[in-house]
């Protein structure tokens, strides 16, 4: 592998595929979220290995809820497994876990190991893994507008709106990366990936492992950033 010469601060992954993943191999479609989940941590653990800050990984969206009460059911179950079993690692490695989204309507015991998991690293500096749990920007915008109108402001800044944001003091996103062939973002960071690069791969997420990452990463480090300038 080339050297990585630009290293991304904040990578966004949108984690696709898992249900065609496992239709393929005739498994149902949580067979396919479980292997999904075992991505993870190779995943993100590479990223940190390559110098990047922040991970933030798109888990379950707003609009998720129309699927099947059995996958839904699933995805939670396999979440609250997977918090559980990677807390002691994330804390022997002082990764500070964030969970941008609302998760109010999730599951108490959920709820309470993401809750247990976020006080328990919020010490730590550096390296931050974000899941986007229960989330959707449009929804994340419109809250930090109402959140900056409740603190009194009568014109609202573009400053009002970060600081009111779920990830309010991270960096804004510089790569997203997006798996299974879907090229969108499915309103996933809108604010946040202003300026980001985005990557699509046709890789379904359970088969996206450190060398698929590499990859990502030596094709953002060949883009030049221009932020509106020439």
């Amino acid at each position: 592998m080339e050297e990585v010469k630009s290293v991304p601060r904040h990578v966004g992954i949108i984690m696709d595929g898992n249900g065609r993943w496992a239709t393929k191999r005739g498994k149902p479609r949580s067979y396919g979220h479980k292997k999904g989940a075992d991505v993870i941590d190779e995943v993100a653990t590479a990223c940190f290995n390559n110098g990047v800050e922040v991970v933030s990984l798109y888990a379950f969206s707003t609009e998720n809820w129309v699927r099947p009460k059995e996958e839904i059911d699933a995805i939670f179950g396999l979440l609250g497994v997977l918090i559980e079993k990677k807390l002691a690692k994330l804390i022997k490695r002082e990764v500070k876990l964030i969970i941008s989204g609302d998760i109010s309507p999730l599951p108490e015991n959920l709820r309470k190991k993401c809750l247990n998991a976020v006080k328990k690293s919020e010490n730590f500096k550096g390296r931050v893994l974000n899941v986007a749990l229960n989330y959707g920007s449009r929804a994340e915008i419109v809250r930090a507008v109402n959140k900056a109108i409740k603190n009194g402001k009568t014109e609202i800044k573009e400053q009002d709106v970060s600081d009111g944001l779920y990830t309010n003091g991270l960096p804004d996103v510089d790569l997203v990366i997006r798996t299974s062939g879907e090229s969108r973002l499915s309103n996933f960071f809108l604010w946040q990936c202003a300026y980001a690069e985005l990557y699509f791969t046709d890789v379904l997420w359970p088969d996206f492992h450190a060398d698929e990452l590499e990859k990502a990463l030596e094709w953002y480090s060949g883009r030049k950033r221009r932020f509106g300038g020439v």
